[in-house]
């Protein structure tokens, strides 16, 4: 099996099922076929050869399905670029891939201009939704100017199909990428620990389909159902389509979720078709997750995954229960089960196992593992143990039962007079104060310590900020060693595009000037 072989499968046996629906314009089955077919005919007469990889600027628009469709008919590994990140580092990741065609939404074309110099290797770039003036080819014009035919091209399990990026926030992003193989097992990875999918699902992204939302994409194009991507968030617009389309399937992060519970239309819709709204990314607070629980039913799914490796580990609905016992309140803490298909181990710095309970690198073992880091054969070796294991560069352990409780990415551990502390602990300690929404803890410098631990926090509505009662309630949660030290509130956290929250932009204020930190960048 390959992705070629999906397209061409679905749209002989769903050929009038609606494939694609978006803001009202649909695309069935049978027409996804034809024009991703002029689509990767087209790129064929541009130069793309197989193998070549094709890059992608663009939120979500109603071509991003027929896109991946076009990739996998003409073997060209397809690199959806983050609409987030800066034209500079585009530009950069376009010239480590060698990337010979840019699909590039016209809204988004003003910051690759500056760099077109730069990118030599490109044979052209194509520009949705408008004319993006000398040097590009309009999308659609490539498209009505192609022939629909099937390029029937060989495809081998090794080729590579998908190209995914880490989120940069130290240094430059590196490019994971995953042969054909391997993208199939992440894709039936997915199978084992959600609801069974058919023809009648509908699967609402509700983010953007080169980060979490993928997630589900080849899998609702396997059997036939409908994937419905938003342009951009909403949260209203989103319990809108729920109810309008009877979506069955949502991925988000938890900052969308919170964004959803605070819109009072929301709690007036029909939300009860959703089977499985899965949230990744960060941790939920557990008053949110009270909440969505009321909200949206036993539907919630938490994933724990990477752009490295997934599916990793999934808490499921009947292990939501935030008015449970004090065994189940603890789990919710966690990040659920490994996956049947995937085995994780907890290492200490030399790749050695470590006990039950005991603090250390997540290592996993998955068939959804990355096939490497493209262009660094070094950075690989140095991402795999030598079972297959990949190291996540995130910390956790595991309980006896076999839960995985993650603390932090290895980089934010806070190192204060010698002594490991890891902001996770924190957070989860302050999100249990009613006067607290959001809560981050960065190390900051200290005179004494070499650095201590600040809260930068969001209130509740209505909240003032009481510093000292914050810091007595995390002394009395985690200790006197561990405990913030300070307490800023803001309006709001900073978050990437992806709703990562982003610690260097809010360590950055306090180590300018400074010695690089002590314990990461």
């Amino acid at each position: 099996m390959d992705f070629a072989t999906v397209v061409r499968t679905s749209a002989r046996s769903y050929a009038a099922n609606d494939a694609v629906w978006f803001e009202g314009r649909t695309l069935t089955y049978a027409e996804l076929y034809e024009r991703a077919c002029r689509l990767a005919c087209g790129l064929s007469d541009l130069g793309v050869r197989p193998s070549d990889r094709v890059a992608v600027l663009s939120d979500n628009v109603f071509e991003t399905v027929e896109i991946a469709a076009a990739c996998a008919l003409g073997n060209t590994p397809v690199a959806t670029l983050y609409t987030y990140y800066t034209g500079e580092t585009n530009a950069y990741l376009l010239r480590l891939l060698d990337a010979r065609v840019l699909i590039v939404d016209h809204r988004l074309l003003e910051r690759i201009e500056p760099h077109r110099d730069e990118l030599a290797g490109l044979a052209a770039i194509v520009v949705l939704g408008g004319d993006g003036g000398p040097g590009t080819i309009s999308y659609d014009a490539l498209l009505a100017s192609s022939q629909a035919r099937d390029p029937r091209v060989e495809v081998r399990g090794d080729d590579v199909h998908i190209i995914r990026f880490s989120s940069g926030t130290t240094g430059r992003p590196k490019a994971m990428y995953h042969t054909v193989d391997a993208w199939l097992r992440y894709n039936d990875g997915w199978r084992w620990m959600t609801p069974t999918i058919d023809e009648r699902d509908c699967y609402l992204a509700a983010g953007s389909l080169a980060h979490l939302a993928v997630a589900y994409l080849w899998g609702m194009l396997m059997v036939g159902a409908t994937v419905a991507p938003m342009p951009s968030f909403d949260a209203a617009r989103f319990a809108e389509l729920v109810e309008e389309r009877r979506a069955t399937y949502a991925a988000m992060v938890p900052t969308m979720i919170a964004m959803v519970l605070d819109e009072p239309s929301a709690w007036e819709r029909d939300l009860t078709s959703l089977r499985c709204l899965t949230y990744a990314g960060s941790p939920i607070a557990p008053e949110t997750m009270r909440r969505a629980v009321e909200l949206f039913g036993d539907c919630l799914h938490q994933m724990y995954a990477q752009s490295e490796v997934a599916p990793v580990t999934m808490l499921l609905p009947h292990q939501h229960r935030p008015d449970g016992s004090e065994r189940e309140r603890r789990r919710l803490r966690s990040a659920g089960r490994p996956h049947p298909t995937v085995a994780i181990r907890i290492v200490d710095d030399e790749g050695r196992d470590l006990p039950v309970g005991e603090l250390g690198e997540v290592a996993v073992r998955s068939p959804g593992a990355m096939s490497g880091i493209w262009g660094d054969e070094e950075a690989t070796r140095a991402r795999r143990l030598p079972d297959g294991s990949v190291l996540t560069r995130d910390m956790g352990y595991l309980d006896e039962d076999g839960f995985l409780y993650l603390a932090d990415r290895k980089d934010d551990m806070i190192i204060s007079g010698g002594y490991n502390i890891w902001p996770a602990e924190l957070e989860a300690a302050l999100a249990e104060h009613p006067s607290i929404a959001e809560a981050c803890v960065i190390g900051v410098p200290h005179p004494r310590w070499g650095e201590t631990p600040k809260a930068v926090v969001v209130l509740a509505p209505g909240a003032e900020l009481d510093e000292q009662a914050l810091i007595a309630h995390t002394r009395e949660r985690v200790g006197p060693v561990k405990k913030v030290t300070s307490v800023e509130a803001v309006d709001a956290l900073p978050r990437s595009g992806a709703g990562k929250l982003q610690r260097t932009v809010l360590r950055e204020r306090y180590w300018q000037g400074t010695a690089t930190r002590v314990g990461g960048a």
